[in-house]
């Protein structure tokens, strides 16, 4: 028998992870485009097998505060599967739906997590149960004091592009002697990109890299396409052409034994356009300036969360 997953918080980033468990579980959806790599997002799990895993949800709840979003939700959810019919959608009511569930996963702002987590009756819901975090800043520590000492606290770290299931999340590690707490995470954000596990004290790192990553990537793809159009490329094939040529490139870099180095060393060949342009791109410092602007965002997001100084 399948599990109840319960999502408080059902803001972009909870929509999208809910979104992505149920067209993992869709057998009928055609999903994302296939790919290259069987861990990447579109990994399809059989329907008939749901109730049968105890790692894969087969009832869910989607908690909200409003009855405008709830009246948002429902069409959300069955464009992107069938099974979006079957999600229970709880107004105001995060207490009573925590009850019914067996892992609830937290999606709220920051800021409100100690008002939901110590609404009357909260704590007695959540004995015993799997609590997944995706807060940003708030550290195991603090969750575990809002809740009671038989909750497991988890925390994971999902990026943006999880809106396309396409995303990178890091979970905090789990003692080895919860193998089923462990297939359930890795099926709920593994439908949604790619997930690791990793120590906690590493998470103002993976923030950086992972959570704010995404805009510095985006600032270097912006750039290329700008270079585009300054030499006489049309905008949109200009954006085409850089975002492509980074989604490519990166999907090499993940092949198994390849490096960075690599890829670029086989362009660069002797006297060509592209030592021209290495060069001016190490003149520039882009490589530095990167790899700072990543130390620079982890020490601010070691200061996400914490008590404001006096």
């Amino acid at each position: 028998m399948g599990y109840t997953l319960c999502v408080i918080g059902c803001g972009t980033m909870g929509v999208a992870i809910l979104s992505g468990v149920l067209s993992s579980l869709d057998t009928n959806s055609s999903g994302p485009i296939p790919k290259w790599e069987s861990h990447t997002s579109g990994t399809v799990t059989p329907v008939a097998f749901v109730e049968e895993d105890p790692a894969l949800p087969s009832r869910f709840l989607a908690c909200v505060s409003r009855e405008v979003s709830a009246r948002q939700l429902k069409p959300a959810f069955t464009e992107v599967s069938p099974l979006g019919a079957a999600v229970e959608i709880c107004v105001a009511n995060n207490v009573q739906a925590v009850k019914q569930a067996d892992v609830v996963l937290l999606c709220c702002k920051p800021q409100l997590a100690n008002a939901i987590l110590s609404e009357p009756g909260m704590q007695e819901a959540l004995e015993k149960k799997l609590l997944i975090s995706i807060l940003a800043g708030v550290t195991i520590n603090q969750l575990s004091g809002m809740v009671g000492p038989t909750t497991k606290v988890v925390r994971a770290m999902p990026n943006t592009p999880c809106r396309i299931r396409e995303g990178m999340t890091i979970v905090s590690t789990l003692d080895e002697n919860q193998p089923l707490d462990r297939s359930i995470i890795l099926n709920i954000f593994s439908s949604i990109g790619r997930c690791r596990f990793l120590d906690e004290k590493h998470f103002d790192a993976c923030t950086a890299l992972g959570g704010s990553g995404p805009a510095f990537a985006a600032i270097f793809l912006e750039a290329m396409a700008d270079g585009g159009v300054m030499m006489g490329l049309p905008r949109a094939e200009a954006l085409e052409l850089a975002a492509q040529t980074i989604q490519g490139t990166a999907r090499m870099a993940l092949q198994p034994g390849a490096h960075p180095a690599r890829i670029k060393d086989a362009v660069t060949t002797p006297g060509g356009c592209t030592i021209a342009g290495l060069l001016v791109l190490e003149d520039g410092r882009v490589r530095s300036t990167i790899a700072r602007a990543i130390q620079i965002a982890t020490e601010r997001a070691s200061e996400l969360g914490q008590p404001p100084k006096h």
